[in-house]
């Protein structure tokens, strides 16, 4: 147990393929931990206890805590990655509507795709003798795109060194709750138009023009099959129309949502709101088989400037992309 005599550098960012707890993980396992007082704390924490630093609660220590000397100093952007991951799960919805996350090291990923026909779908007896029906499963043809989403962080270090990290941790949530909502709208894009790879999703129209209907959802659920349709993106102003169809107001339904926030559905589709899904539309898809997201970085800040306290330009960005898996996962209602 050697976490009090470990020394803290830039360096210790700069390994590629591996985070500052990754790294500091090396110089202290988590293992030489167990039964000890110390036994619930990952490397990173037990260096906030070696330092004394509190980061949350009413006690929290002011910002100007981290910057007691040059080993302390390197565990800032650290903290500040960890609240902005902190906001983004806070904030996220992707986990709903992901089936996999791809992480790569370069900006380069192609994905694979299987396009199935309607009688590629069905699984027939195969007599003996026989050829076994195939699925053909290929690279696409265009790269994913992968965009970097992020916030300049400008405040000078004087203007922020008496605040509580508790406050400052508030702050930086909010980035990461920004970064989360860019990408919901990326991968709601993706699913809507394509990732360039002739993959937009199907359309079904309204049986009347402006108008929803508990039949136009059936016929959404009935152009997933064989897919099974488990989530449903809509903006707040459709979210609207869908509640005030009468088949949302079974009481039962009601009493979910007064009393969680969450509501039922006859189709027993999660419903998720989102700007980016286009107005007049609902997007149908089966999470479980849509889409993909690529990582090619997680949270990514100047730790340089952070560590020097020259906060007054220091970045915090995440890159990531999205790629249609099975293009018939998901459909669009047309209002």
């Amino acid at each position: 147990m050697n976490f009090d005599t470990i020394k803290l550098e830039k360096g210790m960012y700069a390994v590629e393929g591996k985070s500052f707890t990754d790294v500091l993980k090396e110089y202290d396992p988590d293992e030489n931990y167990k039964g000890t007082a110390l036994e619930g704390l990952d490397a990173f924490g037990r260096q906030l206890k070696r330092f004394d630093i509190r980061v949350n609660g009413i006690g929290s220590d002011p910002v100007q805590k981290f910057f007691q000397s040059s080993d302390s100093a390197a565990l800032f952007p650290e903290y500040v990655s960890r609240a902005v991951r902190q906001g983004m799960e806070e904030a996220d919805h992707l986990k709903d509507i992901v089936a996999t996350v791809t992480r790569v090291n370069g900006l380069d990923y192609r994905s694979i795709t299987s396009t199935p026909t309607e009688d590629e779908k069905e699984l027939k007896d195969v007599a003996e003798g026989a050829v076994i029906p195939q699925t053909n499963i290929h690279t696409n043809e265009n790269l994913v795109k992968l965009s970097k989403r992020g916030r300049m962080l400008v405040a000078s270090y004087e203007a922020l060194k008496f605040q509580r990290l508790d406050l400052f941790t508030v702050t930086l949530k909010q980035i990461g709750a920004y970064i989360a909502r860019q990408q919901m709208n990326d991968a709601v894009k993706t699913i809507l138009d394509g990732d360039g790879n002739n993959n937009a999703a199907a359309t079904v129209s309204a049986a009347t023009d402006g108008t929803l209907s508990y039949s136009d959802l059936l016929s959404l659920y009935n152009k997933l099959d064989p897919y099974t349709l488990n989530t449903i993106i809509a903006t707040p102003d459709m979210m609207a129309k869908l509640l005030s169809l009468s088949e949302f107001k079974n009481p039962l339904c009601g009493i979910n949502f007064q009393g969680t926030g969450e509501m039922g559905t006859p189709l027993g589709a999660k419903f998720i709101r989102c700007s980016a899904a286009g107005a007049d539309n609902l997007i149908g898809i089966d999470k479980n088989c849509a889409l993909e997201m690529v990582v090619a970085s997680d949270i990514a800040v100047d730790y340089d400037k952070l560590i020097d306290r020259q906060l007054e330009r220091a970045a915090i960005t995440s890159t990531a992309g999205f790629a249609k898996i099975f293009k018939d996962a998901g459909a669009v209602l047309k209002i």
